[in-house]
Formats: structure tokens, C-alpha cells, sequence
């Protein structure tokens, strides 16, 4: 269920994340990685969409940064797939092809957070 769940978003152009906001979600949005980092350790979140090319702090070192500090918050990956390398995919828990559009970022989402198992966890 969507209520009460908090996406940060790290994207240069948050904007595209209306359809998470309409479906219930919370967003908390960054357009940097540096920015998104600082989000992460200040906001509770339940998950995190990264895009994978954010200028000075590439999306994969942002997200190996994530998954060190905060290892079970789920991370989709944002991208071209044919522009990865893999080591691009190794901190993230799914690849969404930002051509696939916004219901297929939310149906990403929603699944990692309803199938996943749910841990008090300290956040």
C-alpha cells in the first residue's frame, strides 16, 4: 500500500515523478547526488529512484553510497540500459528504462515495496 511510504527521488528532473505523488506516495526530491545524500540522511524514506547519469556524482557511486549507509532501502535505476555498465547495476535492485515512462516507475516501486520483507528497521 502506498500510503505512508516516502520515495526520494534523485533526478534531474523530479517533475516527472507526479504519477508517484497522484498514487499516494510521499516524494522527497533532489536534483544532485550530493543533495540526494543529504536528503537520505535527514528524511525517512522507503525507497529511493536514482537516475544514473546526475552530472558530477554519477548515479552508481551515489547509489553504492546509499546502499552502504541505508542496505535495505530499495533503489530503482533510472537509465538508458544500454548505456550501463555493470557495475552501474550492482547497488540498485532494479532497472527501469527511462523511456518506459512513469506507470512502469510505479509499478517498479510498488512491487519492491509489497513484495519485499518488512523489518523494524532503524531508519
Amino acid at each position: 500500500m502506498a500510503a505512508g511510504n516516502t520515495v526520494l527521488c534523485i533526478h534531474r528532473d523530479p517533475d516527472q515523478f507526479a504519477l508517484l505523488r497522484e498514487r499516494g506516495y510521499g516524494l522527497v526530491t533532489a536534483t544532485n547526488g550530493r543533495e540526494g545524500l543529504r536528503l537520505l540522511m535527514s528524511h525517512p524514506v522507503d525507497a529511493v529512484v536514482i537516475e544514473c547519469y546526475l552530472g558530477r556524482m554519477d548515479g552508481a557511486v551515489v547509489a553504492a553510497e546509499i546502499r552502504r549507509v541505508r542496505p535495505r532501502v530499495p533503489i530503482v535505476m533510472v537509465a538508458d540500459p544500454q548505456e550501463l555498465s555493470r557495475q552501474a547495476l550492482k547497488s540498485v535492485d532494479t532497472l527501469v528504462d527511462k523511456s518506459d515512462g512513469a506507470h512502469l516507475l510505479w509499478a517498479a516501486i510498488h512491487f519492491l515495496l509489497n513484495t519485499k520483507p518488512q523489518l523494524d528497521l532503524v531508519r
